[in-house]
């Protein structure tokens, strides 16, 4: 029993007591922090004297940052308190519960920085097969060391915001000279993004993840393949990454993810002293791609080839520290199925097998006007399931220039 009447916060349904994922609401009185309890979501500022003084200073602005700062045991604390006071029989004063459906999603926390991960060893291998045909479809370097590339922190935007068709170079093998233009090639890419926090760090081991990673996102990375065929040829994607990158705005925390943890798969090659993992940090999470409400794909995220403490511990072992508010994430996630690849590329194979909506109409790459929606879950305790908030985007025509 609780004295939150709502049917969705139960701990058999996604959103229970064993999740409680943090966000920022906007609200009438500006952006809230609030955690969210099914339907609703519980604004922590209306609650701060029950939080005392030490936890309301975290929570009781317009964003996440001074809580990401605060470090793992303010966060396991809050969590604490949070739990007690939901489960409760009665509701704490001034507490008020406001849908989530009423209300519009902020940017939760300020991202310093943006990496972006290729740790699929079946999105890697079917994009080789895709793009690079008649050579080695997995890169040498895929089996020893996480492979990504820095990202632009500024086009990091919440669930809920629409995306702007993106311009840039494309050239195709009948091209003499390269055009400018639309693109032609839109796709999403469906990932785990993980939320950094604690004190400035670098050279972090995998056992250092918990202490520096608050929680889990999902991402949608969004890709112009064209643009980005042209582009890479050798350095790594530019315009076709950097023009928006959507991320759910309920962060799940790490602790509620501890049901979930599994071993990633066993290398075929030994590891650099810096990537094992005494303790395992893959994650069993299943994730829904959805396009116009059709179901298109279901990637597991237990078929990564790399867990997010051996990309962390790979993005800090050359001496760049990681800071309260980066932002890194998985990579596409696909797995040895059909129904499992994480992206158009994959699902239409480069575009020469469209996949069909449920009106009937057919896709290779993304339309405007279509939105794409992402949603995932993971085991939690005792048989229950640990929501990841959705992230939904729609595709708008390009800016003209």
């Amino acid at each position: 029993m609780t004295w939150i009447a709502d049917p969705e916060f139960a701990p058999d349904r996604p959103f229970g007591p064993q999740t409680l994922p943090y966000g920022v609401l906007t609200t009438g009185n500006g952006p809230v922090v609030a955690v969210r309890v099914g339907r609703h979501a519980l604004p922590l500022r209306d609650i701060a004297g029950e939080l005392g003084p030490r936890l309301s200073e975290l929570v009781v602005g317009d964003s996440l940052d001074p809580l990401l700062a605060a470090g793992r045991e303010a966060w396991r604390e809050l969590r604490e308190r949070l739990r007690t006071i939901v489960t409760a029989d009665s509701a704490p004063p001034g507490a008020n519960l406001v849908r989530t459906d009423w209300h519009t999603l902020a940017m939760p926390f300020t991202v310093g920085d943006f990496v972006d991960f290729y740790s699929s060893r079946y999105h890697a291998e079917n994009t080789g097969r895709i793009l690079r045909r008649g050579s080695s479809p997995l890169p040498e370097n895929f089996e020893h060391l996480p492979l990504g590339y820095h990202g632009r922190a500024g086009t990091v935007h919440v669930s809920g915001t629409d995306v702007h068709r993106p311009s840039g170079q494309r050239k195709t093998a009948g091209d003499v000279q390269p055009a400018f233009g639309p693109t032609r090639r839109l796709d999403f890419e469906a990932e785990v993004g993980f939320v950094c926090g604690g004190e400035p760090a670098a050279h972090l081991s995998t056992a250092d993840f918990p202490e520096h990673v608050f929680g889990a996102v999902l991402v949608n990375d969004w890709s112009a393949r064209d643009i980005q065929s042209w582009e890479s040829k050798p350095l790594g994607p530019l315009l076709s990454k950097s023009f928006a990158t959507s991320m759910s705005g309920w962060i799940t925390p790490l602790e509620a993810l501890e049901h979930a943890r599994i071993p990633v798969p066993k290398p075929e090659f030994p590891l650099q002293a810096y990537l094992v993992e005494e303790e395992p940090w893959g994650l069993d999470l299943a994730l829904e791609v959805r396009c116009n409400e059709t179901l298109l794909a279901r990637p597991r995220f237990e078929h990564m080839a790399w867990s997010a403490a051996q990309q962390l511990a790979h993005l800090t072992v050359g001496g760049a520290p990681v800071r309260p508010g980066d932002l890194y994430a998985s990579g596409t996630v696909s797995g040895p199925e059909r129904e499992q690849r994480g992206c158009l590329l994959e699902l239409t194979w480069g575009g020469s097998d469209p996949i069909t909506l449920a009106d009937g109409e057919q896709r290779t790459f993304l339309q405007d006007g279509d939105r794409v929606t992402l949603s995932g879950s993971a085991p939690g305790p005792d048989g229950s399931a640990v929501g990841l908030g959705e992230v939904t985007g729609t595709v708008l025509a390009a800016v003209r220039r």
